[in-house]
């Protein structure tokens, strides 16, 4: 958690991307977290899709895990990294989270 503070001091972020990269970065290995738990975390139930837009510019993936938050119906939604939503799929099964 500490790298992950002292990476989001080094990019000019928002307040609200870093809270959601920092409560991203909380998601242990193994695990999943959907976008609206996310924002809940950072005390803004209603802004999923901006956590989804966080997501997407996530700079610091796979030291903040991106690719452990999924869509609230169990699927696991998009991955704006190399190989996409399949290499999602590949991390998350290699973690245990699905």
């Amino acid at each position: 958690m500490r790298d992950a503070r002292r990476l989001l001091n080094e990019y000019k972020l928002t307040d609200f991307q870093r809270q959601v990269l920092l409560a991203t970065a909380k998601i242990p290995k193994g695990e999943t977290r959907t976008y609206k738990q996310i924002a809940a975390a950072v005390h803004r139930p209603n802004a999923y899709r901006a956590v989804g837009s966080v997501m997407r510019m996530n700079p610091f993936a796979p030291t903040i895990p991106c690719h452990r938050v999924v869509k609230s119906d169990g699927s696991i939604g998009h991955y704006s990294g190399r190989g996409g939503s399949k290499a999602k799929e590949n991390m998350l099964r290699r973690e245990g989270a699905l």
